[in-house]
């Protein structure tokens, strides 16, 4: 399974005049899009836009489309499993389980991507997103901010080339802020891809790709 970012990896995705709608109203068409290694790529777009629908059809959770979507060159319904190993996916909801506690949550997540993990890499994630001393509370028992860093912890313990980020700087402070912006740079440096939305400014990240979703179903790509 080729799942770490490495800088030798020329491993992309692209999208062909992709469409969509939902409840009768054209979110967006004629869409192309290529992400490859080292790319840091932003959603951007009014509320209604369809960013987030936008994010799922690129991650696999979308089937209600129109367009073509494809992994290092080959159609996405035959290289779905070779995508699915080098993606991850982290919604705008934190996506942990209230009863687990944090170092419990990272084990699951671990187990369902097919990670093998120990105690001892999950204890360092979470001293490196700042949460060393509440491993053993229950998650529903964290403030948000604190929820949301058990979420991000999952960008150091599942090694991906691709990662696809719903609103990642929901509700974290300004050191966790200063923190994820480091790791985004870090993975691109390392030859990895990111496709994010974020109402965060992400000006101190240097060159960033935008896409913007308009009214109307227009779609826009900008330096």
């Amino acid at each position: 399974m080729q799942s770490a970012a490495t800088g030798g990896s020329s491993l992309r995705l692209q999208a062909r005049q992709l469409a969509c709608e939902r409840d009768d109203r054209l979110l967006f068409c004629d869409l192309d899009l290529e992400v490859g290694p080292g790319q840091i790529v932003r959603i951007e777009g009014p509320n209604g836009s369809g960013k987030t629908t936008l994010l799922k059809i690129l991650s696999g959770q979308l089937g209600d489309y129109q367009g073509e979507l494809y992994w290092d060159d080959a159609p996405m319904h035959a290289a779905r499993d070779a995508f699915l190993a080098n993606l991850l996916y982290l919604g705008h909801a934190p996506g942990i389980k209230g009863a687990l506690t944090a170092l419990e949550n990272l084990s699951w997540h671990q187990a369902l991507a097919g990670e093998v993990g120990d105690h001892r890499g999950r204890m360092a994630a979470l001293a490196e997103i700042g949460l060393v001393g509440f491993e053993d509370v229950p998650c529903a028992q964290l403030s948000a901010g604190q929820q949301r860093r058990v979420a991000l912890a999952r960008l150091i313990l599942i090694p991906r080339l691709l990662w696809v980020l719903d609103e990642p700087f929901t509700a974290i402070d300004k050191d966790g802020v200063a923190a994820l912006e480091r790791r985004l740079l870090s993975h691109a440096a390392r030859g990895g891809s990111v496709i994010l939305t974020t109402h965060h400014d992400l000006a101190p990240l240097g060159d960033i790709r935008r896409v913007r979703l308009g009214e109307g179903g227009s779609a826009d790509a900008a330096r």
